[in-house]
């Protein structure tokens, strides 16, 4: 139980960091980035959610999550470089 206690600390701060990141960024590709950590964090903050309930259901929804997550981070990249590669 104290494994899921500090992963969540880390993850918050993770979150944390990265929306300061993200509003503070210099540039397009920083604030791309900031948003993939930070959307990466709260999924793995859901999935420990999902561990401490011990909901069946989380990780399926955490499944598809990861999925359109890196759709999106592919689509981020694509936009940020402007289809160039």
């Amino acid at each position: 139980m104290i494994g899921i206690v500090v992963a969540t600390l880390l993850l918050g701060a993770s979150v944390v960091v990265a929306g300061v990141r993200m509003y503070l960024g210099p540039d397009d590709a920083n604030r791309a980035v900031a948003s993939d950590l930070l959307f990466f964090s709260v999924v793995g903050l859901v999935a420990l959610l999902g561990v401490w309930m011990r909901g069946p259901y989380v990780f399926d929804v955490v499944l598809g999550s990861t999925v359109v997550g890196f759709l999106a981070s592919v689509a981020l990249a694509l936009a940020v470089t402007r289809g160039r590669r």
